[in-house]
């Protein structure tokens, strides 16, 4: 069984026992989250469809780690005008493991 859920304004395919990589949620570590918007739901005999949101499914998840991507650098540059900014990012993010999808009949 999998799901297709919302989170973070973009959209992951999951599965039991997965992990995802998130925007950074504001979850502690170790804590559990659960994601309403679920948009689609395959199982060995249901195929459902949310408009846009499926109603009684949820998807269940633990925390496992926050931290940092790897770093870009963003060069901004423009030619014969002695301009010239380098900046660096890091983008944070959150590791999930997918525990359990729920529906209710």
């Amino acid at each position: 069984m999998y799901a297709i859920i919302e989170a973070c304004g973009k959209q992951y395919k999951v599965a039991e026992g997965e992990k995802i990589v998130t925007e950074k949620i504001d979850v502690p570590e170790g804590e559990e989250v659960t994601f309403d918007k679920v948009i689609f739901l395959k199982g060995e005999n249901v195929t459902k469809i949310g408009t846009p949101y499926l109603k009684g499914v949820k998807v269940r998840g633990k925390v496992l780690e926050h931290g940092k991507g790897k770093k870009i650098i963003v060069f901004k540059y423009k030619p014969k005008k002695n301009y010239r900014r380098k900046q660096g990012h890091r983008q944070p993010y959150t590791k999930i493991l997918i525990e359990n999808i729920e529906q209710q009949t």
